[in-house]
């Protein structure tokens, strides 16, 4: 059995379970490079053609009800024979038995043989443009209705590619996107900067490579222990609650918590996971968040307000809660490099 695929089988059962798939791949650390890179392309695969594979995985079992662990390695094999050109046919349809095997569905085999057998690379017609797109119906139709029918087919497509890797002045890797967020604030040296939602830390990193004397929040501790590299200080909060500080900060920035959806070539399980009605909890977080950083923004003082989302209820809908001038910025997938970012800058009177 492949290591590579034996390790990508077991990320994407516990991702159906609810983990994350990229925080998986960082902890298997038993591969080597080679089968780490297969297991890596695998699951983003999977995720991220999910819609398309599971109707082709439809056509070939007439819509037979399928245990997880049937779907999950029908999935991947299927992937690894359409849409990889280095794994020899062979190899794809014997390791899924294997796997299913192991899985503890040794009566699903023939079944797995049977269907990866009749796996092709003939061009298929998508029974409608959100299967073609691999995107959940329902947001596709809010970035048509938001960005218009063109610009969200190219935010879909751009999601079905692998994202590139930057390297940050901080040494961290952090994409381009996110590298954008943190310069809007003009940090001067020596200035206070208060990070409210810091973790993993790389904008609070690119501050204090600007001369910040930082103070980074967040809500759980074990999050903010990915920031003990760092020279500044660290306070767990909830940051929909009142601010702890008696004093108030000349650069505060809130990179809210959000849904994500600007980030789903990096997180595709995103796209199968998120609801519409998640939007309304994530907005009414947000602007609890938003208003206790006013309140600690010093006269004078800039405030930058950023999600990783497309959806505008956690963006100007968070904003004309608190009408000001705010200078408004977006990134978006299939236009600009890397992850989609909105981000909001307000300099106080």
């Amino acid at each position: 059995m492949s290591p590579a695929r034996s390790v990508a089988y077991e990320i994407l059962r516990r991702v159906e379970s609810g983990a994350y798939a990229s925080d998986l791949l960082a902890h298997s650390g038993r591969l080597d490079a080679r089968d780490a890179g297969l297991a890596t392309e695998i699951v983003f695969g999977c995720l991220r053609y999910r819609m398309q594979l599971d109707y082709m995985i439809g056509r070939l079992t007439n819509n037979r009800t399928l245990d997880t662990e049937v779907q999950i390695v029908l999935r991947m094999g299927m992937y690894q024979l359409r849409y990889l050109e280095r794994i020899p046919p062979h190899a794809a349809v014997s390791e899924s038995v294997d796997l299913i095997r192991r899985a503890g569905k040794v009566s699903a085999a023939p079944l797995v043989n049977a269907v990866m057998r009749k796996v092709n690379r003939n061009p298929v017609t998508w029974p409608d443009r959100p299967t073609e797109l691999s995107c959940p119906p329902w947001l596709l139709a809010r970035w048509d209705a938001q960005y218009g029918e063109q610009a969200a087919t190219k935010i879909a497509r751009a999601f079905l590619e692998t994202p590139q890797n930057y390297v940050a002045s901080t040494g961290r890797i952090q994409d381009i996107g996110s590298q954008s967020i943190v310069p809007l604030l003009n940090l001067q040296p020596g200035q206070s900067f208060l990070d409210l939602c810091a973790a993993p830390g790389n904008k609070t990193a690119q501050a204090i490579d600007l001369g910040a004397e930082a103070l980074a929040c967040d809500l759980h501790l074990h999050r903010l222990r990915g920031l003990n590299d760092l020279a500044c200080r660290r306070v767990v909060l909830d940051a929909t609650q009142p601010l702890p500080f008696a004093i108030k900060f000349d650069r505060v920035l809130v990179d809210a918590p959000c849904s994500g959806t600007g980030t789903l070539a990096r997180n595709p399980e995103i796209k199968w996971r998120l609801k519409p009605s998640d939007l309304a909890d994530l907005q009414s977080r947000q602007k609890s968040i938003l208003k206790n950083a006013l309140a600690g923004l010093k006269p004078g003082g800039t405030l930058v307000y950023s999600t990783c989302s497309l959806e505008r209820e956690e963006n100007e809908d968070v904003l004309a809660a608190f009408p000001a001038d705010w200078r408004i910025r977006h990134r978006r997938p299939g236009t600009d490099l890397g992850d989609g970012f909105f981000a909001a800058v307000l300099t106080s009177i």
